[in-house]
């Protein structure tokens, strides 16, 4: 059974705020999350009722977006109102995998955070 909204959202906020210096602030009404005043993922439910709850992530280029939507369209999607530089990661169905979901966060934490995160040691 998926979990609820709440309950997907608490599981997102707890991994992102696990990561150094991020915090959570609204942008356009959704739960964001931000390093260094960059966005680096954002969770949504039901946004413009279009019934999904997914939680965006930055991908490492242009084209690994559209790619990982092509091999996964069950896993994947596009994010309205962002470029090809995100993904939707859905969080529905029976059977999330919470690490591989917390690693994609930590994955687009590191490529929204400043250098001297990075070489500090990052995650």
């Amino acid at each position: 059974m998926s979990p609820d909204p709440e309950t997907a959202l608490a599981q997102v906020r707890a991994i992102a705020l696990e990561l150094p210096e991020a915090e959570e602030r609204p942008s356009h009404g959704q739960p964001t999350f931000f390093v260094a005043g960059k966005q680096f993922a954002q969770f949504r439910h039901d946004h413009h009722g279009d019934g999904r709850t997914i939680v965006a992530v930055k991908t490492a280029d242009d084209e690994e977006g559209p790619n990982l939507i092509d091999i996964a369209p069950e896993t994947y999607s596009r994010v309205a109102y962002f470029g090809v530089g995100w993904v939707g990661i859905s969080l529905a169905g029976p059977d999330i995998d919470w690490d591989f979901t917390g690693d994609r966060i930590a994955r687009s934490w590191e490529l929204a955070a400043p250098r001297r995160l990075l070489e500090a040691g990052g995650r």
